[in-house]
């Protein structure tokens, strides 16, 4: 969790960049997803990074935060801005992010970035939404989720979030919190490497007649959200494509493999 002064604000889906420098003048630069809601016109902002600890680990990619640093639930109005940092094993940034980065210490932000991939309900409210995650590509669609649960928006969201193994999911609870709300939002998980004991379906990739079933038909023009790895986007916007749905409908935001 960032306190960021002068933060002008954001939309949900943008990333920032956060960058580090050592003493010896070395700065590395890396882009996270925002995912926090975008902050109400009363929030406050202040100057400090902090620790949040009263987040459930279920919500977070394990249980003593082996994956995942600077994250937890967002307040209402707090005006912080909120990231989810996925430890790549190797990687120069993430480890240190995750490990050894202390409460209280400074790190330059920059952002908010990108206008491409947003949705704003004061604007997008109304026509369906299909969001479509891989990974850690679930953050920013989670900015979205939350941008439309503050404000008290009922536009239909689906969403389909594809991830390894049960282990690797992100947000659990708020997820299942938002589908329990009973007012227009639908998620489901698929697994591709392992599934629990009780999945209804074998581990696997994503499959056309799935996407078909469970999304939005083209015909309802929805708005499509997809994010995660390259492999990920690549194959499920040509499903999307060659089901019919409008290549200028389908807004995508990809990464690649990094050095973390």
């Amino acid at each position: 969790m960032l306190d960021v002064p002068g933060w002008p604000g954001h939309q949900a889906g943008q990333h920032l960049d956060l960058r580090l420098t050592a003493p010896d003048g070395y700065t590395a630069e890396r882009s996270y997803s925002l995912a926090s809601a975008p902050p109400r016109s009363d929030s406050t902002l202040s100057s400090t990074l902090l620790a949040d600890s009263s987040l459930p680990a279920s919500s977070l990619p394990g249980s003593a935060l082996p994956n995942t640093a600077l994250s937890s639930a967002t307040p209402s109005g707090s005006g912080r801005v909120e990231v989810t940092v996925q430890r790549v094993r190797d990687g120069e940034v993430s480890p240190y992010l995750v490990d050894d980065f202390p409460p209280g210490s400074a790190i330059e932000v920059r952002g908010p970035i990108g206008g491409w991939f947003v949705w704003d309900p004061a604007i997008d409210a109304g026509t369906p939404v299909f969001l479509l995650a891989g990974g850690s590509g679930l953050v920013p669609v989670m900015s979205m989720a939350r941008a439309r649960r503050e404000a008290g928006d009922r536009t239909p969201f689906r969403l389909i979030y594809s991830v390894r193994t049960p282990e690797d999911r992100l947000y659990t609870d708020e997820l299942d919190a938002l589908t329990a709300r009973s007012d227009g939002f639908e998620a489901r998980t698929i697994f591709t490497r392992a599934v629990s004991l009780t999945a209804l379906r074998g581990p696997r990739r994503l499959t056309s007649s799935e996407l078909a079933s469970w999304g939005w038909p083209p015909e309802l023009e929805p708005r499509v959200y997809v994010c995660g790895p390259t492999g990920f986007v690549e194959a499920v916007s040509r499903m999307l494509v060659a089901q019919g749905h409008d290549p200028a409908r389908i807004r995508t935001e990809r990464f690649g493999p990094a050095s973390g």
